[in-house]
């Protein structure tokens, strides 16, 4: 429960200097004026005039969440849920606050359906391990997609081997999509799980997860959904979504590293079982598990002491994210990529030698990945990087996917609200001075 002191710095404000600053009436974003709110851009040491386009991997940080962690630490900074001063209640009270602003933000009925985490991945394991192997019998099954980051796919498949089950996956169809109507049994009575990508972090594309989700809660199927790319540009209303679990990173969307939100539905809270153990998570602790009883969700699967600075600076990431309008930064970043898209394809250095592998129609996500037939990703990617322009090459953790391309690895760009055409500009100009070196 809240304390019913004032609290002198409340957490997750309607209205935020950002929504002022960005003058939210406007119809679409002036990413120069977002970008002004990212001190990086001005204060980076090693390269100026700096095109940051690794966004899918982690977003520079505003003012706003910069400033809200520092006056945790520095104003509030006090063991959460564990003193009984007044600092101490005030942290706890803030801390909870920002729960709650994270409840408001996917729409979850109750602030016990979501818990604090490191992030998507450790939501991830929490879910294959304490709420799917504890019921998962033998010969059962579990699907994930060809797409999925090895954060969805590592879990499950680990799981399947603990319990004798079978992890299948939905293929992809010639237009990088899911395949679904090939897989009649997804939804039938011997699928134990359903865990799939909101938005692939090498392709962009963005799969019908309402879809999905309907057909998979009218046969009582529980549904995991990685939402780590798609929670600035997309907005996401869990009860009208009817999933099971959603997961997703502070750090993706503007927020600080090392703290993710684990959405679990009313219906599957009791199914849980924690599976972190210690400090914090119990109401009594006896000389056996028998005798130990847990907490009340959500703190139940919170072990150990809670990030305080995080969970504050995490709260501000979604006031940001809100004060810019998720439908504005979606439009913003599709049109982007349309125009990274279009550059691509009438340069006559690159069209030629460029295979892009992320369909054109899902270029809202602001993610586009691509090879080129002669030179390797990594080397595009530190000649890109020593023209100042920041992208990432590799298998992008979804190696099952890129061997399903015929490619051991893909250069990517993923775009953002404080992205402008310059960024653009500037990597078609890097592509070409690799394309030039290497010919």
């Amino acid at each position: 429960m809240l304390s019913e002191k004032p609290l002198p710095m409340p957490v997750g404000e309607k209205t935020s200097e950002a929504q002022v600053a960005l003058q939210s009436g406007a119809t679409t974003l002036d990413p120069y004026k977002v970008k002004a709110h990212f001190p990086i851009f001005a204060n980076n040491v090693l390269s100026k005039n700096l095109s940051y386009l690794d966004n899918a991997a982690t977003s520079q940080k505003p003012n706003t969440v910069i400033s809200a962690m520092n006056r945790a630490l520095t104003q509030f900074n006090s063991p959460v849920h564990r003193g009984f001063y007044p600092l101490a209640e005030h942290s706890s009270d803030y801390y909870e606050q920002a729960r709650e602003r994270l409840r408001s933000f996917i729409g979850a009925s109750s602030a016990r359906s979501c818990v604090f985490t490191s992030g998507a991945t450790e939501s991830i394991n929490h879910v294959a391990q304490g709420f799917l192997l504890p019921r998962l019998k033998p010969g059962q099954a579990v699907w994930v997609t060809r797409m999925e980051h090895h954060a969805n796919f590592l879990p499950w498949q680990a799981v399947c081997e603990q319990a004798g089950a079978h992890l299948h996956i939905i293929e992809l169809n010639e237009d990088g999509e899911l395949a679904l109507d090939k897989y009649p049994e997804l939804f039938g009575d011997n699928t134990a799980m359903i865990a799939l990508t909101h938005t692939s972090n090498v392709l962009g594309v963005v799969n019908n997860v309402e879809a999905i989700c309907r057909q998979a809660q009218q046969n009582n199927i529980p549904v995991l959904l990685d939402a780590a790319q798609a929670m600035t540009s997309h907005k996401i209303d869990v009860s009208a979504l009817a999933c099971d679990f959603l997961v997703f990173s502070a750090h993706k969307m503007f927020g600080p590293n090392g703290i993710g939100l684990l959405y679990i539905s009313d219906k599957r809270i009791a199914q849980m079982q924690p599976t972190k153990l210690g400090g914090g998570m119990v109401e009594f602790t006896g000389d056996s598990m028998a005798q130990t009883s847990f907490a009340e969700a959500p703190h139940c699967f919170e072990a150990g002491s809670p990030n305080l600075a995080s969970a504050i600076g995490f709260a501000a990431a979604c006031d940001f994210v809100c004060a810019l309008e998720q439908d504005k930064i979606k439009q913003h970043i599709e049109a982007l990529a349309l125009t990274f898209h279009h550059a691509l394809s009438n340069n006559p250095h690159l069209k030629h030698s460029i295979r892009v592998v992320s369909p054109i129609k899902h270029a809202a996500s602001g993610i586009i990945s691509f090879y080129h037939e002669v030179i390797h990703a990594h080397d595009l990617a530190q000649i890109m990087g020593d023209a100042n322009v920041a992208v990432r090459a590799g298998h992008h953790c979804a190696q099952p996917l890129l061997r399903h391309l015929n490619v051991s690895s893909t250069l990517r760009i993923s775009l953002s609200a404080y992205n402008t055409e310059a960024d653009i500009q500037a990597a078609i100009r890097a592509l070409e001075r690799a394309h030039e070196i290497f010919s």
